[in-house]
């Protein structure tokens, strides 16, 4: 049997449009909101990262197991772009999203309205540099703000949250302090992230600073993509 936009649960999760639901709060991009673990194009590539992440999905069982243990966040790292890190980012918060929802249904509990965002941190630094740029005109300045702030309070508290390519350079004071809270509120909150990034963890308080790499690291597996990029090759 099939589930279309026809099925209450496809409604739920994807809306009656498919663009919708609670797949639609997370904001992924078009090209991997229907990617999974299994038909991942880069599962054959990264064989023994694949390994090391289907352990960790396993234990989003954890989220209906009132002692279980804390579901600890993941560390997505290669020297180069384009190994497939947001692919599988993406294919584990589906797998987040679709094992929260079927398993709040199967104990006759309510689902978690929006268990999950996608956070593309270059996107976000785009909207900080926009209001905070001289002399950009207030009709510009002031919808770039309030998204920014609403992302922000989003990230926050989300069930899980992928922090897509986290090693951006050239970063103001102003928005590492906000980075920060982000990873701080979440590590405090004992709230599952998934980071994707080009810099190593350790490597990560020359980026930032010292306090957000610690943060970063508390109850973080660290999953390495190898070769080199395969952006652009289609087959």
């Amino acid at each position: 049997m099939t589930c279309n936009n026809l099925c209450a649960h496809f409604i739920s999760l994807h809306g009656s449009s498919g663009t919708g639901g609670r797949h639609g709060f997370a904001g992924l991009p078009n090209d991997y909101r229907f990617i999974t673990l299994q038909n991942s194009p880069v599962r054959a590539e990264q064989p023994e990262a694949y390994r090391m992440i289907d352990a960790y999905v396993r234990t989003f069982q954890r989220l209906f197991e009132p002692d279980g243990e804390r579901i600890k966040s993941l560390y997505l790292v290669s020297d180069s772009p384009g190994t497939g890190k947001t692919t599988t980012a993406s294919a584990v918060l589906n797998s987040y999203v679709i094992t929260s929802y079927i398993g709040a249904i199967q104990r006759g509990l309510s689902p978690v309205q929006k268990p999950a965002l996608f956070f593309d941190v270059n996107e976000w630094q785009g909207e900080y540099n926009e209001f905070n740029r001289p002399r950009v005109p207030e009709s510009i300045a002031g919808p770039a703000a309030e998204r920014y702030y609403n992302a922000l309070q989003a990230a926050k508290s989300v069930p899980f949250l992928v922090l897509d390519d986290i090693g951006v350079r050239d970063a103001t004071d102003g928005f590492r302090s906000d980075l920060h809270r982000i990873v701080n509120e979440r590590v405090t909150n004992g709230l599952p992230t998934l980071y994707t990034s080009n810099v190593t963890i350790d490597a990560l308080e020359s980026v930032f600073d010292r306090r957000l790499a610690d943060r970063v690291r508390d109850m973080c597996v660290v999953v390495p993509f190898k070769g080199e990029s395969k952006r652009g090759i289609r087959k």
